[in-house]
């Protein structure tokens, strides 16, 4: 039997899916650990990148940090944290926080950044104030973007939470650190497939939400205008 085969029979396998270490609660625990992370990066990232796009400050500071928090070799930083605050959730939490705060903070001043300024100088013009022109205006024609950072910072965690689970964590990567020491490949194969499986369906899922909160006018190519009405020309003729 091949590999894919017996990982499929461990797939199919109703054992495998009952009890606190079946694939259903490891699929629960790696999605709960996923969702955590991303909307405590969303917190902390989401003002911080409307705000960056709406007035134009401190993008020479955020963007070249941002740049060096990518940088930062994750595994490491979950390996720091858990010896600086012991075994558990809260130091794989914070690190992984950290890798999905650059994405989101980018989708986020990038979509306001990205907004026609006619169309902010109409709104102005129109008597909105800044604060309305950011929630009514910028913040509408920026959700696609938005939701771009948080479906890259969505996969980064995916794939992340996996190998931090070398902690003792739950999630997916239990079958691949519990499997590698006994070479049960099946299971190896299995969990490796499963990872693939979550974040390909997740990022249909955010795939589908970008689509839908894009603007019809900007998913055919044309920016966002305001039409004004011409005055007729009065003709000169006698």
């Amino acid at each position: 039997m091949s590999a894919y085969a017996e990982a499929l029979a461990w797939l199919l396998d109703p054992a495998n899916w009952g009890g606190a270490g079946g694939i259903g609660a490891r699929l629960a625990e790696h999605l709960g650990y996923t969702l955590l992370s991303l909307l405590v990066a969303a917190v902390i990232a989401l003002p911080a990148g409307l705000a960056i796009g709406h007035t134009g400050r401190g993008k020479t500071v955020v963007v070249p940090f941002t740049g060096a928090l990518r940088a930062l070799p994750t595994l490491g930083l979950v390996t720091l944290l858990a010896l600086g605050l012991g075994i558990g959730l809260l130091g794989p939490l914070i690190a992984l926080v950290i890798l999905a705060i650059p994405p989101v903070l980018a989708g986020a001043y990038a979509g306001v950044e990205s907004v026609d300024p006619e169309t902010r100088d109409t709104a102005r013009a129109m008597g909105l104030s800044s604060w309305q022109v950011l929630w009514r205006v910028e913040v509408p024609l920026a959700l696609p973007l938005v939701v771009g950072g948080l479906r890259s910072a969505c996969l980064q965690l995916i794939a992340t939470w996996t190998v931090a689970a070398f902690l003792p964590l739950g999630g997916l990567g239990r079958f691949l650190y519990d499997a590698l020491p006994v070479r049960d490949y099946a299971q190896l194969l299995g969990g490796s497939i499963l990872v693939i499986l979550l974040a390909l369906l997740a990022d249909g899922v955010l795939a589908l939400a970008q689509r839908a909160l894009t603007p019809a006018g900007v998913r055919a190519g044309r920016a966002p205008h305001v039409r004004t009405a011409r005055r007729p020309v009065a003709s000169t003729a006698s």
